[in-house]
């Protein structure tokens, strides 16, 4: 199901429902706590580096994880995926193949990392990694999109991408913040971590999660991938069903466009026809264009309004960029785990 977060849970501090809610979050930060101190049942053949979040929602694990890959190739080295697949129809390890796929089938997010490189997608990662070796599929390195409170699968490597802007909100776990655990258990299961957004946002988290956490604290920034002189000038009226839709609405805005309306949806949401039919009258209306992100985009449909929507709407790619010291940083370690794990 696409998942909505409460407003409040990204307040200064813990509101009324969110004070409620303590209780409740208690015990789920005592059960995600025991399921993550759990011994894994399974090492696989490859080295794992998993790609995770503290919090619900979206960070950008998916972008750095693609950054990874191409710096990963880029050394004749040869990743391959593994995912869940949210918002998928997947029950069984499925490898992904984009003549036949969609994102109904397997998830938005495969699809995107399916560009990159090879993905299985299995709701169970021990049987994805499993699967990934019974099909005799070659590769160096297993990249694990997601999974960082997940105890099934061993890691040799775990890194944990922050939003800058939104860091841990409120500093509740779930129900009454965004946190998937405790923040020191999870920081235990860490080796790095990521914060996508501005240096300052960096220092911030860094100053946050000192107390327990003495690994690097790396920045990254989202940038457009391509040109974006068409957004110049540009009357847009911008729709997305991310994490953060307004880091999106932001960016459109820095790069130039004008933007006549900004339409959130929860996030991995799947477009109905109506929908995509009052985007495309209120963009007539407008005089305006169109534009949503990869994500958003893949989710559309091939008939009706949505492929309408899909022929009218332009997408603005967007990747992560490490500076050449954090890259230089988080590439060492990640070609350093191969290494060790391959000899």
């Amino acid at each position: 199901m696409p998942f909505r977060e409460p407003s409040w849970w990204y307040g200064p501090r813990p509101g009324f429902a969110a004070r409620a809610l303590t209780p409740a979050a208690w015990i789920y930060g005592q059960l995600s706590a025991r399921r993550m101190a759990q011994d894994p049942r399974y090492s696989a053949a490859l080295p794992v580096v998993c790609i995770g979040n503290f919090t619900a929602g979206g960070t950008g694990k998916t972008p750095l994880s693609l950054w990874i890959a191409r710096q990963l190739t880029a050394q004749n080295l040869s990743p391959v995926f593994l995912t869940r697949g949210y918002g998928s129809a997947v029950r069984a390890p499925t490898l992904v193949d984009l003549e036949r796929h969609c994102a109904a089938d397997v998830g938005d997010e495969a699809l995107l990392l399916a560009r990159a490189g090879r993905v299985m997608v299995a709701p169970d990662r021990v049987a994805g990694a499993k699967a990934l070796t019974g099909q005799g599929i070659a590769g160096d390195v297993i990249l694990m999109d997601d999974g960082l409170q997940n105890p099934g699968l061993s890691k040799d490597l775990t890194i944990a991408v922050v939003d800058g802007a939104r860091a841990f909100g409120n500093g509740g776990v779930i129900p009454s913040g965004p946190l998937r655990a405790p923040l020191p258990v999870q920081l235990a299961k860490t080796d790095i971590v990521v914060v996508n957004g501005r240096r300052e946002d960096r220092d911030r988290v860094a100053v946050q999660i000192a107390p327990w956490f003495s690994g690097p604290v790396l920045s990254a920034e989202p940038e457009p991938a391509g040109d974006t002189s068409w957004l110049q000038g540009q009357r847009i009226l911008a729709f997305a069903g991310i994490g953060n839709p307004d880091r999106f609405f932001r960016l459109l805005e820095r790069l130039g466009a004008t933007l006549v309306g900004e339409r959130r949806f929860a996030d991995h949401h799947a477009f109905t026809d109506a929908e995509a039919a009052r985007l495309l009258a209120e963009a007539d209306k407008f005089g305006a264009m169109l534009v949503t992100t990869e994500k958003d985009f893949v989710r559309l449909g091939n008939t009706g309004a949505q492929a309408d929507l899909k022929r009218a709407a332009r997408m603005l790619p967007i990747a992560l960029s490490l500076r050449a010291d954090d890259g230089a940083i988080l590439m060492a370690r990640t070609a350093g785990t191969i290494t060790e794990r391959m000899s």
